[in-house]
């Protein structure tokens, strides 16, 4: 049966609820009154990522994978006609999806394609699939629309080819969004995961008085969105805060670019390390610019970012000595 809340609301799903959009999402659900299904086989994280609301009443946590039949099953029927569904869980490590291609194609391009199909049947209101920059490969030019991304784009990693795949189809299909995210950071990013982001490690190294690693000259630039611009994004695309759901591709980033090395030096100056910058090899399947126009989501929802990089990573730098103080 649907688990509905107090207010009788339909659940959402958050599949990857463990990892570190999923479990902003699923607190910001829940903040805000809706029942919440959490997924996650934590593979790539552990309980921890749920420490802020694994006892909230409204929450149930489901252990198990999207490539599971039964785990799905069970899913779907907790959901029910007019749940959403917030599918996140993928492997995100553009390395391990080159390593192992034929894993992170089924896991980030068919276990979504199922469930995207598994929700439009089961009358679920939209499904949120969460995209990502590198649908657009190594793009000739920046900042990239969402129509710059096409059936001849090349993509770097089987993990920018998935999700475009993916992309394309539920934005084609009439129900369901797909938010192409951009380079994500906030509190709770955890720099001892390997599929942490650039940021996460920065901010570990400066607290050790250790030098950032930048792959390459530095000169690669990024557009770095704060998580909780994201999960807004999120709210919006699926109907939450106005109930009107949004079909279709849409940006999600800031418009603005910055390089690496400009990153790493604003990190350690922010934590007060004079670590010099280390320098290593440019890593496979690393694209040179990464710069986004949101201005379609914008013209569709009214969003905007309301973080910059700066004061984002204010809270970011406070949560990791907070970590640090608590081992």
């Amino acid at each position: 049966m649907p688990t509905n809340g107090p207010t009788g609301r339909p659940p959402c799903l958050v599949t990857g609820v463990a990892g570190f959009i999923g479990g902003h999402l699923a607190q910001a659900l829940l903040d805000a009154g809706w029942p919440v299904v959490g997924v996650d086989d934590l593979s790539r994280g552990g309980l921890e990522g749920m420490a802020g609301f694994q006892e909230h009443p409204g929450f149930r946590f489901l252990r198990g994978s999207v490539l599971d039949p039964g785990c799905v099953r069970e899913m779907l029927a907790l959901g029910g006609a007019g749940a959403r569904l917030f599918h996140l869980a993928a492997i995100s490590s553009t390395q391990y999806c080159l390593e192992h291609p034929e894993q992170a194609m089924r896991l980030n391009r068919d276990a979504a394609l199922e469930l995207h199909a598994a929700a439009r049947r089961a009358g679920f209101a939209t499904y949120v699939f969460s995209g990502s920059a590198a649908e657009y490969g190594d793009a000739p030019r920046v900042p990239v629309a969402e129509g710059d991304a096409t059936g001849r784009t090349v993509q770097l990693s089987p993990y920018g080819a998935a999700k475009y795949q993916v992309s394309a189809r539920v934005g084609g299909s009439g129900f369901g969004t797909a938010l192409r995210f951009f380079n994500v950071f906030g509190p709770r990013q955890d720099p001892d995961n390997p599929y942490s982001g650039v940021i996460s490690k920065f901010l570990d190294a400066a607290l050790a008085g250790r030098s950032p690693v930048v792959h390459g000259d530095g000169g690669q630039s990024r557009d770095f969105v704060y998580v909780g611009d994201v999960v807004h994004a999120c709210l919006l695309a699926a109907g939450v805060v106005d109930g009107r759901a949004r079909f279709g591709i849409y940006n999600v980033g800031t418009g603005v670019e910055t390089t690496i090395l400009e990153l790493a030096r604003t990190v350690g100056a922010l934590a007060g390390s004079g670590a010099p910058v280390r320098f290593a090899p440019a890593r496979r399947g690393d694209i040179r610019r990464s710069l986004c126009d949101p201005s379609a989501f914008a013209a569709a929802t009214g969003w905007r970012p309301g973080v910059g990089l700066r004061q984002g990573l204010a809270p970011t730098l406070a949560w990791m000595r907070a970590r640090e103080r608590g081992r």
